[in-house]
């Protein structure tokens, strides 16, 4: 998402427990766009790890659940949520994916690779509409991508809370990364000196943001 700014996947590569990990990145929500994966691979071939990629219309071997196993990153890409875990139901990857999370392989992604792993997301896999989406569950609540950058996503969301159509949950701007240890929130990130996390809920019929500390990596050395 950011060609030029290599501070959240370097913060990735960091909390691996390999020191060369093995990164797989999962294109499916793009319909493995040869363009993105060629993307990811620009990306990661330039530091010290061994990137790969799953797709599910070229497998790459009929053990789909060794060849996860085996992994000490999975990174998935953005795209339409909704396909992509109605394909990962019929693969069974979604039942891998726990396994993997159980063994302790690092989950991460972005837009459709962060809602995913929620019980619930703000999606626009449906379209020019906004609309919750029930997801894998790992984590507790709902997540919002985008809340930035996209206009209709801040009150979009409020409102789905408001209305308890959707979960309480986490809002993210553009470059900001939330950090989960098990099922719990470790600490907010940011690419971006200015971009914030929130935990969102509501009071007394209001929508509620909670400002989460973030941590811009500019910072930081690696």
């Amino acid at each position: 998402m950011e060609p030029d700014n290599s501070l959240l996947d370097l913060y990735v590569l960091n909390q691996a427990s390999a020191t060369r990990a093995k990164i797989c990145f999962l294109p499916t929500a793009s319909g493995d766009s040869e363009a993105y994966i060629a993307k990811f691979y620009k990306a990661f071939e330039q530091y010290s790890c061994e990137p790969s990629h799953l797709s599910l219309f070229r497998l790459p071997t009929r053990d789909l659940e060794n060849y996860v196993l085996e992994k000490d990153v999975i990174y998935v890409g953005g795209g339409n949520t909704k396909s992509m875990l109605a394909l990962w139901t019929e693969w069974g990857l979604d039942v891998i994916l726990r396994k993997a999370w159980e063994k302790g392989v690092l989950l991460t992604g972005l837009s459709a690779g962060s809602i995913c792993w929620f019980e619930q997301g703000l999606t626009d896999s449906y379209g020019d509409v906004l609309q919750p989406l029930k997801c894998l569950g790992f984590l507790k609540g709902s997540n919002c991508p985008h809340y930035d950058s996209e206009a209709a996503r801040r009150p979009t969301f409020h409102k789905y809370i408001l209305a308890a159509d959707m979960l309480a949950g986490y809002a993210a701007d553009d470059g900001v990364a939330l950090h989960f240890s098990g099922t719990e929130l470790k600490q907010a990130v940011s690419s971006r000196p200015h971009s914030r996390a929130y935990y969102v809920n509501t009071k007394d019929g209001t929508p509620v943001e909670q400002e989460v500390h973030t941590i811009y990596l500019g910072n930081r050395c690696f």
